[in-house]
């Protein structure tokens, strides 16, 4: 068990001064939050970078009611403090943990369900990195997706955190494993992690390339991020019962869909978005990655993939980063 700190009554933190870019992130400081009945306080030790935090940044992506509206989705660091009603995660002990804000802070309040052991051989960084990234695969993935072992399955982005996280659990449930990214370096880094297959989307069509020269011409699951003219290339290479699950859209929501293909092969199109949903959603989420996924952190079998990390009051930069699609991996700022 590490020895908690002592709780002071304030806290250095990043607030969004106004929408608007990464200038926009600016030191504060502020009284250290209390937990409320089923919730930790948590002293962060290292936050995750999202792209959620950046739409939140730019104004496009509020808060849940209820929720701090300082950015950060997901924390590594020592539980300090109990809410009423809670009796572990015990107090003292390193964790990581789901939040619906709050996270780039010194002191973050989590639903104790949504707190998670950091696996074995991986530090406060690497934990940091982990929840938002293998909530959100796991429930689009495998619930949403019901990817299952021997089909194929598609993830754009492949170096981003989502990316770099598909890749790993999908190869390591049994899929075979295709992926777009922006370079030959960023397609080299994909295949490292596991892609049978990583289409640079600069030079390839990638909908062409599926179609044409992969067996099965076509596959069986797409996790889309990007959104835009990818909806209509992600239906045309789906195989008959085929599922498409979105979870973001960087190039737009609004679109032109033909229906006609989606009859005819009798596919599934689906997307979801995990910020909102309640407690005891997220916490049946942390019990399946507990039992399902956890021991492969342990055995390293899956990991962590880091880019790189930036001190607290460094938080504008790791978003200047994220912005610039600069990196492989997570973003982490360190506390």
């Amino acid at each position: 068990m590490t020895v908690p700190p002592k709780i002071p009554s304030q806290m250095r933190c990043i607030e969004i001064k106004a929408p608007g870019g990464p200038e926009m992130l600016v030191a504060a400081k502020r009284s250290v939050p209390v937990p409320q009945a089923g919730e930790v306080l948590i002293a962060v030790r290292a936050a995750g970078v999202n792209r959620p935090d950046v739409v939140q940044r730019m104004g496009q992506y509020a808060p849940p009611p209820g929720a701090s509206d300082l950015p950060g989705l997901e924390v590594a660091g020592i539980v300090v403090a109990h809410g009423e009603g809670v009796t572990g995660p015990a107090i003292g002990s390193g964790v990581c943990a789901l939040l619906p804000g709050g996270g780039y802070a010194e002191y973050a309040v989590a639903a104790a369900v949504t707190c998670l052991p950091i696996p074995e051989g991986i530090d406060f960084v690497g934990a940091a990195g982990l929840p938002e990234t293998f909530f959100t695969v796991w429930h689009n993935v495998f619930e949403r997706g019901a990817l299952k072992a021997g089909e194929s399955f598609l993830v754009h982005g492949g170096t981003s955190g989502i990316g770099t996280v598909a890749i790993q659990l999908a190869r390591a449930f049994g899929a075979t494993v295709i992926t777009t990214a922006g370079s030959e370096e960023k397609c080299d880094a994909c295949r490292k992690l596991g892609a049978n297959v990583a289409i640079n989307y600069r030079t390839t069509d990638f909908a062409a390339e599926i179609r044409n020269t992969l067996p099965g011409k076509g596959v069986d699951v797409i996790l889309d991020m990007v959104g835009g003219d990818y909806i209509a290339r992600n239906i045309a290479c789906l195989k008959p019962d085929g599922r498409l699950v979105s979870i973001a859209f960087l190039q737009g929501s609004k679109v032109t869909v033909d229906l006609m293909p989606v009859m005819l092969k009798r596919l599934h199109l689906t997307g979801s978005t995990l910020r909102p949903r309640d407690v005891a959603f997220k916490g049946a989420l942390a019990e399946a990655l507990r039992s399902k996924v956890w021991p492969m952190l342990a055995k390293g079998v899956v990991a962590p993939i880091l880019d790189r990390t930036f001190p607290l009051a460094e938080a504008a930069a790791a978003h200047q980063r994220m912005e610039a699609s600069l990196h492989i991996g997570k973003i982490i700022l360190t506390i």
